[in-house]
């Protein structure tokens, strides 16, 4: 069981590649009371319509991070730039629109380091203009972009101590070890749909 704190505190080291906020500090508070006010009218275990990120249906083959960087190509270069660097506000320091690999990208500890997340994310949101209902890019393009994307260099974390149960990993978990015998490379580009059935094997 994680609280408010802890959840927030992971996804600024993991998802922004920053440091853990005090849990008394103003900006924590200010972070948990804005959680409370959004969530004030949705009811205890209820999702709400919209929330979450896209489920894409697992390709019958991997995701091919060379077909991918031709979509980003294509697609993402314009606000992410050529060597996924972002691109800074004024300031500086913070990003108009963030780095996607290097020094100051999300972690391998964070969720889009999962294909299946990040190519949910990019289907429904990239690139700039997209949406849920005006998709600009195929399944297969956002599986590709994700893979492309996810075989950059990225700020390393400890993630030793994130599965005690080993048996409770994403199918597409990046890192062993696991309690299947599918390589670690298909555990992190797929295909996905044979590790998800002997998983429900295996939990028959």
């Amino acid at each position: 069981m994680e609280n408010i704190y802890k959840r927030v505190n992971d996804c600024i080291e993991r998802s922004l590649n920053g440091h853990s906020l005090d849990t008394t500090s103003r900006e924590m508070q200010a972070i948990k009371a804005y959680i409370e006010w959004v969530g004030k009218d949705v009811s205890r275990n209820t999702k709400p319509l919209g929330s979450g990120i896209t489920e894409l249906a697992y390709l019958d083959q991997a995701a091919e991070p060379d077909k991918g960087k031709l979509v980003y190509q294509a697609k993402c270069t314009s606000c992410h730039g050529a060597t996924g660097e972002g691109k800074l506000n004024p300031d500086n320091i913070t990003y108009q629109y963030p780095p996607l690999w290097g020094a100051h990208s999300y972690t391998m500890a964070a969720g889009l380091f999962r294909l299946s997340r990040f190519a949910g994310y990019v289907k429904s949101n990239m690139p700039l203009g997209a949406n849920y209902d005006n998709p600009q890019l195929t399944d297969e393009e956002a599986w590709n972009v994700a893979a492309f994307v996810n075989s950059q260099p990225r700020p390393v974390k400890d993630i030793s101590k994130d599965w005690p149960k080993i048996s409770g990993k994403p199918v597409d978990h990046p890192f062993g070890p696991y309690t299947d015998s599918f390589s670690e490379r298909q555990h992190k580009y797929g295909p996905f749909l044979p590790i998800a059935e002997f998983k429900k094997r295996q939990g028959k």
